[in-house]
């Protein structure tokens, strides 16, 4: 049977989600080993969104093959052995040929910058001690990028991907006077490696009248990557929402409403967490 699993995970403490070699510290690796522990058999899983080093997800999803039922209460014992910066939230049986990347209709991001120095969300927003930028700027280069398709220079070198082409379907930033916080959300089918944090950076130099919009345009146009600014800090980054077409059957949920409540938030609340 195959199963998928809901998780969410701060993602400060590892080298990302996908196992590499002679990193044991990655996401995929803790839930593989914690659920070969639990269900007594080794464990592969698969995600929808591969998220870099420092990055974290409040909504990401996995699927696994077993050849047996998942235990009844195998959602309590799965966050009794994972890491506090780990959590499960249910499981889910789907078609034996559900693929929780490729069957993924959407993706979407929040980049979190916050003027107010706060050290207990250092981990999860980029602290910008500079004088404020103008959101209309911002979302100048934000309308800029929906006028393209093909993001091939704003994908990280060592991408092995047979096309560079994403459908943004959202990308717009706003603004927390009361919590000095702003906020980039974009969603897409799917994403390059690197490709949200090249566009934070290019954004912010945007702002920063250090790139004009015809500029900008050469950019995209160009599709060389080693032209484009990646330099937006990964905590700022959170993988918020994944979206399905195809049906997901739950098996077992944490009653977490406050999380869920996230996932279908207007779009004037911008602090998901």
């Amino acid at each position: 049977m195959r199963y998928v699993a809901e998780l969410a995970y701060k993602g400060t403490a590892y080298q990302g989600w996908q196992i590499q070699p002679n990193t044991p510290r990655t996401i995929q690796q803790v839930v593989q080993d914690r659920l070969s522990v639990l269900l007594q058999q080794p464990v592969t899983v698969m995600a929808a969104g591969r998220t870099d080093a420092g990055v974290h997800a409040a909504q990401n999803f996995i699927h696994f093959d077993l050849d047996a039922p998942l235990p009844h209460d195998a959602l309590r014992r799965i966050n009794f052995l994972l890491p506090q910066d780990i959590a499960i939230y249910g499981f889910f049986t789907v078609a034996a040929d559900f693929h929780v990347r490729f069957d993924a209709t959407a993706r979407t991001y929040h980049y979190f910058i916050s003027y107010r120095k706060n050290p207990l969300l250092s981990e999860l927003v980029c602290y910008y001690p500079y004088p404020p930028l103008d959101v209309e700027r911002l979302n100048e280069a934000a309308a800029l990028f929906l006028q393209h398709s093909d993001f091939a220079a704003f994908s990280k070198k060592r991408t092995q991907v047979r096309t560079s082409r994403c459908s943004l379907k959202e990308a717009v930033w706003f603004w927390n006077d009361s919590e000095q916080l702003l906020t980039f959300r974009v969603t897409a089918d799917r994403f390059l490696r690197g490709m949200v944090r090249g566009l934070v950076a290019t954004s912010l130099r945007y702002a920063r009248g250090k790139l004009s919009s015809d500029n900008l345009i050469r950019l995209l146009q160009s599709r060389r990557p080693e032209r484009t600014d990646f330099s937006a800090p990964a905590q700022g980054l959170m993988l918020t929402q994944v979206q399905y077409s195809k049906p997901m059957q739950p098996l077992t949920a944490h009653p977490a409403i406050a999380r869920r409540a996230l996932l279908t938030m207007p779009h004037h609340e911008v602090f998901p967490f």
